[in-house]
């Protein structure tokens, strides 16, 4: 996940100094999208019921992805 420390951005500022745009490598601004995409798919299923590691293992292993 990028920070703000680990980015490489530099910004475009008006004549007064004040920052009006970013720029950033265009690997970066994906990176961006994607986590913001995986914090709206977070939020919006912050209500569905929670299963266990156990409930989880025994679906995996009765569908036949897991073996004994």
């Amino acid at each position: 996940m990028l920070t703000i420390q680990n980015l490489n951005i530099q910004y475009v500022t008006d004549e007064e100094g004040q920052k009006q745009a970013v720029i950033m490598s265009i690997e970066q601004f994906n990176q961006l999208l994607e986590d913001i995409h995986d914090l709206a798919v977070i939020a919006e299923r912050r209500e569905e019921p929670t299963i266990s590691h156990q409930e989880v293992y025994e679906i995996v292993k009765s569908d036949g992805v897991l073996s004994d």
